[in-house]
């Protein structure tokens, strides 16, 4: 049972890196047209998501 909980955590936090990364960067592309930006925010993933939504 452990080794399942183990495996699920695992899953979910590299699914929910991928789509904060995938949301960064089209948010990022949406706002500023630029494709050098929306790499560079998707490697800040979710801090960029969480600034973009405070800010704006």
């Amino acid at each position: 049972m452990v080794e399942n909980k183990s495996t699920a955590v695992k899953k979910t936090v590299k699914t929910g890196i991928t789509f904060g990364s995938a949301l960064a960067m089209v948010i990022s592309y949406t706002a500023w047209h630029s494709v050098g930006w929306a790499i560079f925010h998707g490697l800040l993933s979710w801090v960029y998501v969480i600034y973009y939504v405070l800010r704006y």
